[in-house]
Order: structure tokens, then C-alpha cells, then sequence
């Protein structure tokens, strides 16, 4: 089976919508244009880095595309389409056909459409490219935009893949909500919308809170005081560990975003603090919550998120 048999049998399909003039099967696709702005994302996943060896392909796929979408919510954007380059160290149909199953399946549900993409020989690795639109007239959401007395919310859940990525580093079988949480995460293209004249600054926590909520905070020189009550009613146990991927275990990809000021977060979301001026050398404070908490926060300081490199 050639390049051009997987993709014949796997990813293309005859319908497309109105706006692709031109589709998989050529050297590029054609699209007719729009007049919104077009916010465009990009991710690549490999294994042993991303994810693990020997996990499902239909994982893998939708994992692959549901990072680039909740980036695209964080923008406060509508997805519209995405290419993938697909490395794949052998061809095996039965790989293959779970993975395109996991793939249009999150694909169909948020009616994005795959518009091509490459596929060649390698180490296993999927690389995505997507684009959506933000609504007329609406700016992107940025990691600079926050103001002080901004609220903090989040929509979403913090802690609970990083659990399942412990438990299988530890060679342990992780508990089904974990394994779900890291396996297939949902990205919050709802929400993102829904923020548009709520919001002015957001991001995904697909780093870990402290790491992420630290971009928004280096791009708008401000700093942010953590609600503790309100954080310790999001950690699925009550403990120091469970604090500690709370704050920094990533692969959450819950929406973070931070309220023009004097705006409420809305009751969909879950406010957890307030963004203040700047301050040196933490930026970032946790205010209250119990003593497990407090030593999960200090914990995470020390390495806020992971590290691509």
C-alpha cells in the first residue's frame, strides 16, 4: 500500500463543504474566501514524547486534533478546516482504520473539515494545522489582553490526566476518568465562543495552570492572586500530589481566560481569582484553601508545567 492508498482509503471523502473549491487529491487545497479573520494553530504529537508507545490509534488521533482546537478556542474561533502530516513507521490497515475512525469522529462532532495533508515513513509522529474563524467584528482573545481586577475563570478540569500520566510512568493502570482525561480531551470551542464580550485575555492550560496562567501574566505585566477555596473544590483528591497536578501537571486543555475588569466570570465557569498589578519575584499567589493545598502550590512552583525541551 502507497501514500496515495492510505490516503485514498483512510482520509478522503467525496463531500466537502460549500467553501472548498478544491480538496485532498491534488498538490494543494483551494478555498473560496471569507471575510472573517482567520485564526490559524498548529501541534505536533509524537510518541514517547506526547504520548505513549501502545496507546490506541483512535487516542491518538483524537488527541492530535483536540489540542489544535482548543487553541483555536482559546482565540475565541469557530474551526474550519485542518491538513495532517501523518509519520508512520510501518503501514498497518488495522492502525490505520482505528485512527481515522478517532479522527473524524471529533472531526464531524465540531464540523471541521481534513483538507489534506502528507503521509510518509518514520518514527511515529502527527502533525496538525488548523483554522477557524472569529466571529464578525470580534477580536482574537490574546495572552496579553488581561487588566487588573480582571476575574480569572476556567472552564474545564485541572489534575486528572496528569494523574493517569503518573500512574502509567509508574507502570500502574490508571483509573478510567483519568485514562479518559488524557486519552481523549475535550477542547472548549464552546465556551470560547461564549466569551466574546466577556473576556480579554485567555489561554488553554495544556502546560499546567502555574506555566500557562504565567504566559498570560508575563504578556500582560501583571500578576494574579489564586483563589484557594475555589481551587480546592476543582482537585480531584484532597492531597498534596493531587495539588501539585492541579497547578502543574498539564494535558488538562480546560479554557483559562481572564474577565474584562468589573465583568463576573459567568456562572458556566469556575472563578478562581483576580489578576493585580505586578508583582516580583512571584507573579502569581496562592490566597487561602487548606494546608494540602498550600503544599501542592509550593510543590509546583519549583516546576510549574512541562517542558518541551
Amino acid at each position: 500500500m502507497n501514500e496515495f492508498d492510505i490516503i485514498q482509503q483512510f482520509f478522503h471523502r467525496p463531500a466537502k463543504p460549500e467553501w472548498l473549491a478544491l480538496g485532498i487529491g491534488d498538490d494543494g487545497a483551494v478555498i473560496e474566501p471569507s471575510p472573517a479573520q482567520q485564526v490559524i494553530v498548529t501541534d505536533t504529537l509524537l510518541e514517547g514524547r506526547h504520548f505513549f508507545a501502545g496507546t490506541d490509534a483512535r487516542a491518538i488521533a483524537h488527541k492530535a486534533l483536540a489540542v489544535n482546537l482548543s487553541d483555536l478556542a482559546a482565540m475565541g474561533a469557530k474551526p474550519r478546516w485542518f491538513t495532517l502530516n501523518l509519520t508512520l513507521p510501518k503501514v498497518d490497515k488495522n492502525w490505520l482504520a482505528a485512527f481515522s475512525e478517532g479522527l473524524f469522529r471529533l472531526a464531524d462532532e465540531h464540523g471541521v473539515c481534513l483538507i489534506g495533508g502528507d503521509t510518509t515513513r518514520g518514527p511515529l509522529s502527527i502533525s496538525i494545522t488548523a483554522a477557524g474563524e472569529l466571529p464578525t467584528g470580534r477580536p482574537a482573545f490574546l495572552r496579553g489582553g488581561a487588566q487588573v481586577g480582571g476575574r480569572l475563570g476556567i472552564v474545564g478540569g485541572l489534575g486528572l490526566a496528569a494523574m493517569a500520566v503518573a500512574a502509567r510512568e509508574a507502570g500502574n493502570q490508571a483509573s478510567a476518568a483519568a485514562s479518559q482525561a488524557l486519552d481523549f480531551p475535550q477542547p472548549q470551542l464552546a465556551a470560547g465562543l461564549r466569551l466574546h464580550g466577556i473576556a480579554t485575555a485567555a489561554c488553554d492550560v495544556s502546560d499546567g495552570l502555574l506555566a500557562d496562567l504565567g504566559h498570560i501574566a508575563q504578556a500582560s505585566s501583571l500578576g494574579f492572586d489564586l483563589d484557594g477555596e475555589a481551587l480546592a473544590a476543582l482537585a480531584v483528591e484532597q492531597d498534596s500530589q493531587a495539588a501539585k497536578l492541579l497547578f502543574a501537571g498539564g494535558d488538562d486543555y480546560a479554557l483559562l481566560f481572564v474577565t474584562s475588569a468589573g465583568i463576573a466570570v459567568p456562572d458556566w465557569a469556575n472563578d478562581i481569582g483576580v489578576a493585580v498589578a505586578a508583582r516580583e519575584p512571584n507573579a502569581i499567589q496562592l490566597n487561602g484553601g487548606p494546608s494540602w493545598l498550600q503544599a501542592g502550590f509550593a510543590e509546583a512552583l519549583d516546576k510549574p508545567g512541562f517542558q518541551h525541551f
